[in-house]
């Protein structure tokens, strides 16, 4: 395997728990990895620099924002709802509901 091989994640999260215990990881993932509540990230975490394990977990759409790479499924559309509200203002790219 080469080591400067790049993976990307896709993370499915389904139901009212899954769905849930989706969002406090995304949260997470955003703080450990320097990301703003608008997508964007300092300038001096971007890629470029040493560590891009980010991007492993994140997309970066056209306008710099980084997205999380990510499949919410609930029957429920209130803990959908929840999310997309929890979000508003954080990484998720809402062409994706």
């Amino acid at each position: 395997m080469l080591e400067n091989e790049l993976r990307e994640v896709i993370s499915i999260h389904i139901g009212q728990a899954g769905v849930q215990i989706g969002n406090a990881c995304w949260e997470l993932y955003c703080l450990e990895h320097g990301i703003q509540p608008d997508g964007q990230m300092p300038s001096d975490k971007s890629l470029g620099g040493c560590d891009d394990s980010f991007s492993t977990f994140f997309s970066e759409t056209g306008s710099g924002r980084h997205v999380p790479r990510a499949v919410m499924i609930d029957l429920e559309p209130t803990v959908i709802g929840q999310f997309v509200r929890g979000f508003r203002n954080r990484p998720v790219s809402p062409q994706r509901y």
